[in-house]
């Protein structure tokens, strides 16, 4: 299908784009940057709080994000 093959042309361009930008030097450092702030090594889990542990889960999953778009392979791209 035509337009199958046009999002996944998107889809890899813009990975590489991720990958092209956070492969700097500078990019490299808002990464680690990033993953201080948006618990990457840490819980995100606040105890008795669930709407502080969503908000902080939300800022974790986009890190996550560009974690993935980062990967050499994109395992939901086919």
């Amino acid at each position: 299908m035509e337009t199958n093959k046009q999002l996944e042309s998107i889809i890899k361009k813009l990975r590489d784009n991720y990958q092209y930008i956070f492969n700097t030097e500078e990019g490299k450092q808002v990464l680690s940057d990033l993953e201080k702030r948006c618990h990457y090594h840490s819980t995100t889990n606040v105890k008795g709080d669930s709407h502080e542990s969503a908000y902080m889960e939300g800022q974790r999953s986009v890190l996550l994000f560009i974690k993935q778009m980062l990967q050499k392979e994109n395992k939901n791209v086919k």
